[in-house]
């Protein structure tokens, strides 16, 4: 058994790309996108005609219309090729605006179902800032499910366990990337691989709490960067993975262990935390590595959204 089907044994395989045509060789159970990945797939000639058609057809509507119609394009093409549900991600510059995400979700949520997909089966992406939590839980009341990402701190995590959202993205490569660069000549990479990666130690502490004191909320690793850090996850609830690493996972016949279970986080002795908005915002500030990741990902996102609406224009 390769190493890509002995982790399906114990964790959801989701697929980290826009790239359809490629879903089917990996057969992953979801999939997820954002905006650079849609970017980085509309500039491939064989999708160019997705962006087309969108303009041709409602080339009358606003920028933004446009580039909601554009996603959702993506995601039914996706749903076709995969079992699960497709992530489609709100407008990171909406990051600090509850209303609007809010608003922004629910009329992705409309063109879903104006297609025939059933709710069930989309998961919304919205950044982990405060307000974006907050958007999530009431989208979440309201029937409408959720993927918190850019999601870098045990605080942002709980913030989200609290706010009963479906499913998180917690970022293990960015979060390994920041401590290398951040300890520069002093980093040992063999030190800091595996389960000692501090993205992986991160999302671990993160899913051992969810176990523990019994939160709902799915976790899912993203971002990976190497195969030894997806591996040090088996036994995470979900994995998204970029279709590189699924490829050498396919073709390695490395023994797989399960790393992660919920059975053991149960006999963990773990207090329970729980955030308001105040503890929250100080947690945050007091996480250096999650406070410049997060406002990061969010400007990387908000670049390649303007470069999106660029090449429809």
């Amino acid at each position: 058994m390769n190493q890509l089907d002995a982790l399906k044994q114990f964790t959801t395989v989701v697929a980290d790309t826009g790239d359809f045509k490629q879903l089917a060789q990996f057969q992953p159970q979801d999939a997820t996108t954002n905006p650079s990945l849609i970017l980085k797939a509309v500039q491939k000639p064989e999708y160019l005609p997705l962006l087309k058609d969108t303009v041709a057809a409602y080339g009358n509507e606003s920028m933004d219309a446009q580039i909601d119609r554009l996603l959702v394009r993506f995601g039914c093409e996706i749903l076709a090729t995969i079992p699960g549900r497709v992530s489609t991600e709100v407008d990171a510059r909406l990051s600090f605006d509850t209303a609007a995400t809010v608003a922004r979700a629910k009329r992705i949520m409309a063109l879903y179902e104006a297609q025939g997909v059933k709710r069930e089966r989309v998961l919304i992406k919205i950044a982990a800032t405060w307000e974006g939590i907050q958007a999530a839980a009431e989208l979440e009341r309201e029937g409408i499910r959720t993927n918190l990402t850019l999601l870098f701190s045990f605080a942002q995590a709980v913030a989200c366990g609290d706010a009963k959202v479906q499913l998180i993205s917690p970022f293990v490569g960015r979060i390994y990337d920041w401590y290398k660069k951040s300890a520069g000549a002093a980093w040992v990479e063999a030190d800091n691989a595996q389960a000692n990666d501090p993205g992986v130690k991160s999302v671990r502490a993160i899913y051992n709490h969810y176990k523990r004191h019994g939160i709902a909320t799915e976790v899912m690793g993203a971002s990976f960067r190497n195969v030894g850090q997806i591996t040090a996850l088996a036994g995470c609830d979900l994995l998204t993975i970029a279709p590189e690493l699924l490829a050498q996972l396919g073709a390695s016949n490395e023994p797989l262990a399960q790393a992660l279970s919920a059975s053991a986080a149960l006999q963990l002795d773990l207090p329970e935390v729980h955030h308001t908005e105040a503890s929250f915002r100080f947690a945050m500030n007091e996480d250096a590595m999650a406070t410049e990741k997060l406002a990061e990902g969010i400007r990387a996102f908000c670049v390649d959204a303007v470069k999106l609406e660029a090449l429809m224009q």
